[in-house]
């Protein structure tokens, strides 16, 4: 049996793969979160409830900032790392929080996997790294040039990653998704919007004049 830890596990994502991963069988799955207040705790309690309904795991409520705690997790085979302060605006208005939470909580989990000899580690990284690069469709080994605070602490994250596998062999994956959705999406986020808008017969507003392309990453 496998042991995975799932850090944000009572987000939209974190929840959708502990589901997977019980569902799929042969897993232990440890799930840490601290119900940050960026959206509601109603809806992350029903993510839980979810998980619940699907298998048997072991729920956490830790900040990943606190070492102490987290060094108190009992060691596992690879950590999936999707605990973070989301959004570009916000990320604006409060930068010192942002890197707090993404860049020095990162690397607690990472000193966590080094100290319990954790060899994999998977990072949710995000598309916004790329910034203003004009050469799409993008590749990964294009220049990285993030524009803001949330997207600079993002790419910290691929960093300090980088720095861990060399060191400490840990084999370290980043996935710069683009914007997922689906069922349970956050509701911040544009498509929750537009169905919102849709269900409630309301119009949905456009900016700029339109023509606006955007990649979106399906949850499943």
């Amino acid at each position: 049996m496998k042991k995975i830890l799932i850090t944000g596990g009572a987000g939209f994502i974190g929840s959708h793969l502990a589901k997977r991963l019980l569902s799929i069988g042969d897993h232990e799955v440890h799930v840490i979160d601290n119900f940050d207040n960026f959206y509601s705790q109603k809806q992350k309690d029903g993510n839980v409830a979810g998980v619940k309904r699907v298998g048997n795991f072991h729920f956490y409520n830790i900040d990943i900032r606190d070492a102490q705690a987290l060094s108190t997790l009992p060691r596992v085979d690879a950590i999936f790392h999707l605990a973070a302060k989301a959004g570009v605006r916000p990320s604006i208005a409060d930068p010192k929080v942002y890197f707090d939470v993404n860049v020095a909580g990162t690397q607690n989990l990472l000193e966590f996997a080094k100290e319990k000899s954790i060899k994999k580690f998977v990072f949710a990284s995000s598309s916004s790294v790329y910034g203003v690069n004009e050469n799409v469709p993008w590749n990964e080994n294009e220049n990285l040039q993030p524009i803001s605070p949330y997207a600079a602490s993002k790419l910290s994250g691929e960093m300090l990653g980088h720095v861990y596998h060399k060191l400490y062999d840990i084999q370290f994956l980043a996935l710069r998704l683009f914007t997922v959705y689906g069922p349970s999406q956050r509701p911040d986020l544009a498509i929750h919007s537009f169905f919102r808008k849709i269900k409630n017969g309301d119009a949905i507003n456009v900016n700029g004049d339109g023509t606006t392309d955007r990649d979106y990453t399906f949850v499943g």
